[in-house]
């Protein structure tokens, strides 16, 4: 079975979601970031405005658009403190 980072994405008011993830993609302010299993710790400041998105295991991708925060990676996954958070606008399928 493939590692899986477990993800926690909140916002300022409430846990927009959680739960287990082959990687998360999301724009710094260094520069676009993917975290696998096993990515060394580090802390960065999201871009804004961004976009944070998960890939689940089976290819199924969420994306939410964020303004302001931090992204967190530690050695138990990855966490997403945003000001605002809101599900991406549906955009035609790649």
């Amino acid at each position: 079975m493939a590692r899986q980072l477990h993800v926690e994405l909140v916002a300022v008011e409430e846990k927009v979601w959680s739960g287990d993830a082959d990687i998360v993609m999301a724009r710094t302010t260094e520069g676009d970031l993917g975290v696998l299993p096993g990515h060394a710790p580090l802390l960065g400041q999201l871009a804004e405005p961004g976009q944070v998105r998960i890939k689940h295991s089976g290819g199924q991708e969420i994306a939410f658009d964020v303004s302001g925060g931090f992204l967190s990676v530690t050695a138990t996954g990855v966490t997403v403190l945003a000001e605002s958070c809101t599900p991406a606008s549906a955009q035609a399928a790649h």
